[in-house]
């Protein structure tokens, strides 16, 4: 059921939950990178006027999940390959801030949790279940970055790992890389519960930028079959 809808919306800045709502669907496969939002058609879904669909969608302009084009309208943001090694370079700059910072503050509640993320993700791997292992993945990495304590740097982060999902969702299935990323996140876990802030600036960071080497040749492998 669309939004479960009417009484949320009445509820609720109209606007910034549309724009939840319009993401929601984004991320999760159901419009593409470069495919048009027709302000009509999304008025029309939840049952509301034109306008604050386009306060949504401007506001999701800025986040950078969607542009917008003059005279065209609003779509779906299109990364290109080197758009989202930038991406990736700034992300990797945070991430691994966030583990140092977080190592300095960790508390033992946050370190059970970081433990119950590495055996859920142990489990996923054994079992070959990669969706669920995407799943803990992204609450993993998301955890690690709130519970650094900088609103800022969380904010920012996410916006970013948002931009990285809608290239990697059209070109990166993780199969064999699942397995080196996790031995990365056991490398990330190590230093914090160690409570090691320079080694985990190193772990976080390196992550990102292995995950980054990984897509990037992934990507040309793409590239080269399509060529022959």
């Amino acid at each position: 059921m669309v939004l479960d809808a009417v009484e949320i919306l009445r509820s609720q800045s109209l606007p910034m939950l549309l724009e939840q709502e319009i993401e929601r669907v984004i991320l999760g496969g159901e419009f593409a990178p470069g495919d048009h939002l027709n302000e009509k058609e999304l008025s029309l879904r939840f049952g509301i006027s034109r306008g604050p669909v386009r306060e949504a969608l401007r506001s999701m302009d800025s986040s950078g999940l969607v542009e917008q084009i003059p005279n065209r309208g609003f779509f779906v943001r299109r990364l290109s390959a080197d758009q989202a090694c930038d991406v990736y370079d700034v992300r990797a700059a945070l991430f691994g801030l966030a583990g140092k910072l977080l190592a300095e503050r960790i508390t033992d509640k946050n370190i059970e949790r970081l433990k119950g993320f590495m055996a859920e993700m142990d489990e996923a791997i054994a079992a070959e279940d990669f969706e669920h292992y995407v799943k803990v993945n992204f609450a993993f990495h998301e955890f690690i970055v709130v519970s650094a304590g900088n609103a800022t740097l969380a904010h920012q982060y996410l916006s970013l790992v948002k931009q990285l999902r809608l290239y990697r969702a059209r070109n990166l299935m993780l199969g064999d890389s699942m397995h080196a990323s996790h031995l990365e996140h056991h490398a990330m876990a190590d230093a914090l519960i160690r409570r090691d802030p320079v080694q985990a600036l190193a772990a976080h960071t390196h992550h990102v930028e292995a995950a980054k080497e990984r897509l990037m040749a992934t990507v040309a492998s793409l590239k080269s079959k399509q060529g022959d």
